[in-house]
């Protein structure tokens, strides 16, 4: 009974430390709250850049900060995370061979011109497995290993 008892205090210890680690955010965008983590089981920061180019580039930072370049090479620093649910599991959409995910994103700094902050705004996240990349908005991609 006592080694039931202290398997479960390790269980639940090992289930509250994994919680906790995930760092889950609410946030509250144009159609409601939402729950981002910058935690999928995938190494999913780094710098993101097209095919053969050097610059736009996304960079997701492990703190979720980042670097989000425009096509006219204007770079904006954003907060950024991965959908999950309140509880920090990942919410996705499982293909074939990939899976889809929402990459949510925001200006981390106040735009000088409106003095207002720009909203959440979602961007299509794919990892397709058998290429071993992983994809922002269908373009920007990089490499990953498992």
């Amino acid at each position: 009974m006592k080694k039931l008892v202290n398997v479960l205090i390790i269980a639940l210890i090992a289930l509250v430390t994994t919680t906790q680690a995930q760092n889950v955010e609410k946030i509250t965008a144009k159609d409601g709250i939402h729950y981002i983590t910058t935690k999928i089981n995938y190494p999913i920061t780094g710098t993101y850049l097209s095919e053969g180019a050097t610059e736009p580039i996304v960079q997701l930072n492990p703190d979720g900060t980042g670097i989000f370049q425009l096509d006219d090479l204007s770079k904006a620093t954003i907060v950024w995370g991965m959908e999950c649910f309140e509880d920090g599991t990942p919410k996705y959409q499982k293909g074939f061979n990939y899976a889809v995910y929402s990459l949510w994103h925001k200006n981390k700094e106040e735009n000088p011109e409106t003095k207002a902050k720009e909203g959440w705004t979602n961007a299509h996240f794919s990892i397709h497995f058998e290429k071993k990349k992983m994809f922002i908005l269908g373009e920007r991609s990089k490499d990953y290993i498992e």
